[in-house]
């Protein structure tokens, strides 16, 4: 890894640490204020589904802290037991961001369906690409390029996942607070901690995106240089 790449690592490295501590922070903080609704996260969710006329997609509790995801394949809304147990603001911002995607995956959203189609070449790509970047950098040393673009293809492949997951994961939150506001799940008080809940979320999937950008153009750069 040349010093350029690692500074660039290192840097988003960091940002990417004081981000995640935020949206802790900030789960923590509103997991504390109780919904005036008085429904938990998963009756957030199933709710949020009934009314979107979604009525094949089960909601389940998985363990892990923030661990709540879509799975289109199982059509699982899954949710931490802290989201699907809790009666929170940040219970019902979770379960109904992640029933934003339900929502996407039963309209066909165009984003969703292109990252979904991508994921086993990512999960492939994601295996391999460091120790085939690691090996290209190596042979690039000695005048040959092949491996080293090998490497920038498998990476590209991993950078546009991240960029086609921007405008998933900011729709689902868009879908997400306008039904809480639509239908009074949250109060006025409430509605902003949820909406300052999904933003801190929804900026993880930035500054990762940013960075894979970031680190792609590097490769690229390293690239061109040799070749030059």
């Amino acid at each position: 890894m040349t010093p350029g790449i690692m500074m660039v690592s290192l840097l988003f490295m960091g940002i990417s640490m004081v981000v995640s501590m935020i949206l802790k922070s900030k789960f923590t903080r509103y997991s504390k204020v109780p919904l005036s609704s008085g429904l938990s996260g998963k009756e957030v969710a199933e709710k949020m589904l009934r009314e979107n006329g979604i009525y094949d997609v089960q909601v389940t509790s998985v363990q892990g802290f923030l661990s709540d995801h879509y799975d289109p394949a199982k059509k699982t809304v899954n949710l931490s037991p802290e989201v699907y147990e809790g009666h929170t603001v940040a219970a019902a911002a979770v379960a109904a961001h992640e029933c934003g995607h339900a929502v996407q995956h039963a309209t066909q959203y165009a984003p969703l369906q292109m990252r979904s189609k991508l994921v086993p070449t990512v999960q492939f790509s994601s295996t391999i690409v460091n120790w085939v970047l690691l090996a290209g950098l190596v042979l690039a040393a000695s005048g040959s390029y092949t491996l080293l673009l090998a490497g920038i293809v498998l990476m590209a492949i991993t950078v546009l996942f991240s960029l086609i997951t921007l405008p998933v994961e900011f729709d689902a939150s868009k879908r997400a607070l306008a039904w809480l506001n639509h239908t009074n799940i949250t109060d006025n008080r409430e509605y902003p901690m949820a909406k300052d809940a999904l933003k801190w979320a929804a900026t993880t999937y930035v500054v990762a995106a940013l960075a894979a950008v970031v680190m792609l153009l590097q490769y690229i750069s390293i690239f061109m240089g040799r070749r030059d």
